[in-house]
């Protein structure tokens, strides 16, 4: 019944893969269920170690750095305040280092500008750099580059 160990060891590195999320248990688990499935054709523990060692080469050097950069990119849609970062507003109110007050995206939003230096007029475009909390830290549309 060399089958129904490899089971449980596809399992067991299952559940390892279920706390670690490392996608290296993962492709290990599958690699003992091909594992398996050899042994349970009735080919002897040389070719179950065989099959073993090339599912999990090739899960481990094909399979898992394509899915790790597909994991690694940024989501297509952002929501929430991240999907105010680089839009365009409009100064209500002088915009400074300390601050200001901003029309985005038809909200009024405490503001403040990037660059300490800089006062930003009334009616001036500005782009969103980021949020912090509350205010939007924004920076002159015609001073980008």
């Amino acid at each position: 019944m060399p089958w129904f160990v490899w089971l449980l060891a596809a399992a067991a590195l299952g559940a390892a893969e279920f706390f670690t999320l490392t996608l290296v248990f993962g492709l290990l688990a599958g690699a003992a269920l091909v594992a398996a499935v050899v042994a349970g054709v009735g080919i002897g523990i040389l070719g179950q170690l065989v099959a073993f060692g090339a599912a999990a080469a090739a899960g481990l050097v094909l399979v898992r750095p394509v899915a790790l950069r597909y994991m690694a990119q940024q989501p297509l849609t952002r929501e929430g305040v991240d999907a105010l970062i680089g839009k365009r507003a409009e100064v209500m109110q002088e915009v400074t280092a300390t601050h200001g007050l901003i029309k985005l995206s038809g909200e009024e939003w405490s503001a403040r500008a990037l660059d300490e230096s800089l006062v930003i007029p009334v009616g001036a475009l500005v782009d969103v750099m980021e949020i912090e909390g509350a205010t939007a830290i924004v920076y002159p549309r015609e001073l980008l580059p």
